[in-house]
C-alpha cells in the first residue's frame, strides 16, 4: 500500500510519516513548495532515504492532484494551526484548510482513492457545554481556525455521502511533543525556562486541555484511521484527562528543576468570546472499536519534550510572542 501525507514536513506529519515507515508502508511525503527546497522537520530524519517527497501547495489544485496519482491512501495533515494568526488572517485558513481540504477530496474521488484520512481538531467543540466531549457534541468553533477546520470536516463528510468517498475523520485533542513550535503552549513554556528566564510570559491559565503525547496520535492516525470499520464517521484522540495551563506551567518547572515565576502577558490572551475554557476528551469511541489507547503519560511526554527542546533551544525564538 502506498500512503501519501500532507503536511508532512510538519510537528504531527512528519512522526505519522516516520511511523508509516517503520509499519512498513511505503511512503510519500507532500511538503510545501518554498525557494529553499526545504522538507521541515524530515530533512533530519532517519527515515530520508525511505520516503518519496512532492513539493507542492495544499491550496493548488493541481499539484495536490499531481500528487496523488499513484496513491492508495492519503492521510491528510496539510493545515495553517496557529489560531492567534487566525485573528489577523481568517482568509488565509479558509485558502488552507478549508479549500485545501476540497482539492484533497476532489483529487481522491477523481483518482478513485481507497482512503482519506482527514485531520480534525478539538477546537471545532469551543467551550465543553458537556464533558466529558465526545464525537456527538455540538460545534462551536470559537476562532477563524476552528470554523476553517469544522468546514472542512462537514465538507470530508459530505464527500463521503454524496459520493461514497471513503472517508474518516481523525478529531485530536491537544496534541503535544518534539518538533511542536513555540505556537503552542508546552514548548512556549518549555522553551522560555530553558533560554534562562526567571519569567516566564504567558496568557490565561485557567483554562484546561487534554493532552496527548505525538506518537499516540501518530499512532492513532494508523490504528483508527486505517481500521476498516471507521469509514464515514468521526473519532476523538485524546486521554480522558484534562488539566489547566496554570498546573500544566507549575508542572513543567518543577519537572525542570528550575526556580521560575509566572507572568500573564496581556497580547497573548485570545479574545474574551474566543477563548475554549474547557477541553476534555471522550476516547471510548475508538477505543472499543478499534483497540488504540494512549501510551504515554503526561509526565513521560513533558520529559521527553523537555530533552528534546534542550537539545533544539537553537530553533525557539523566546523574546517574542510567536502569534
Amino acid at each position: 500500500m502506498k500512503v501519501l501525507v500532507t503536511g508532512a514536513e510538519g510537528f504531527i506529519g512528519s512522526h505519522l510519516t516516520e511511523m508509516l515507515v517503520e509499519k512498513g508502508y511505503n511512503v510519500k511525503a507532500f511538503v510545501r513548495y518554498n525557494f529553499q527546497n526545504d522538507w521541515g522537520w524530515l530533512e533530519k530524519s532517519k527515515y530520508l532515504k525511505d520516503i518519496e517527497i512532492y513539493t507542492g501547495d495544499i491550496r493548488d489544485y493541481d499539484s495536490v492532484y499531481d500528487s496523488m496519482k499513484d496513491v492508495d491512501v492519503v492521510f491528510h495533515l496539510a493545515a495553517l494551526i496557529g489560531i492567534p494568526y487566525s485573528y489577523i488572517s481568517p482568509l488565509a485558513y479558509i485558502k488552507t484548510n478549508t479549500e485545501g481540504t476540497y482539492n484533497v477530496l476532489e483529487a481522491a474521488r477523481k483518482l478513485d482513492i481507497q482512503r482519506v484520512i482527514h485531520t480534525s481538531t478539538s477546537e471545532i467543540y469551543g467551550t465543553a457545554q458537556y464533558v466529558p466531549i465526545d464525537e456527538k457534541h455540538p460545534y462551536n468553533p470559537q476562532s477563524p481556525y476552528a470554523a476553517s477546520k469544522a468546514g472542512a470536516d462537514h465538507l470530508a463528510l459530505s464527500y463521503y455521502r454524496s459520493f461514497e468517498l471513503p472517508i474518516t475523520i481523525i478529531r485530536p485533542f491537544n496534541t503535544y511533543g518534539p518538533r511542536q513550535s513555540a505556537r503552542a503552549i508546552i514548548p512556549t513554556i518549555i522553551s522560555q525556562i530553558l533560554a534562562g528566564k526567571k519569567q516566564i510570559k504567558l496568557g490565561n491559565l485557567t483554562p484546561t486541555r487534554d493532552l496527548n503525547y505525538v506518537k499516540d496520535t501518530a499512532n492513532g492516525f494508523i490504528t483508527v484511521g486505517l481500521h476498516e470499520k471507521t469509514i464515514g464517521d468521526v473519532y476523538n484522540l485524546g486521554t480522558g484527562k484534562e488539566i489547566s495551563i496554570g498546573d500544566l506551567a507549575k508542572k513543567i518547572i518543577e519537572l525542570t528543576g528550575k526556580d521560575v515565576e509566572i507572568v500573564t502577558d496581556k497580547q497573548r490572551l485570545r479574545p474574551k468570546k474566543s477563548e475554549v475554557e474547557r477541553l476534555l476528551s471522550n476516547p471510548e469511541k475508538a477505543m472499543k472499536l478499534t483497540g488504540w489507547k494512549p501510551q504515554y503519560s503526561l509526565d513521560e511526554g513533558l520529559k521527553e519534550t523537555i530533552e528534546w527542546i534542550k537539545e533544539n533551544l537553537q530553533y525557539f525564538k523566546v523574546d517574542i510572542y510567536n502569534v
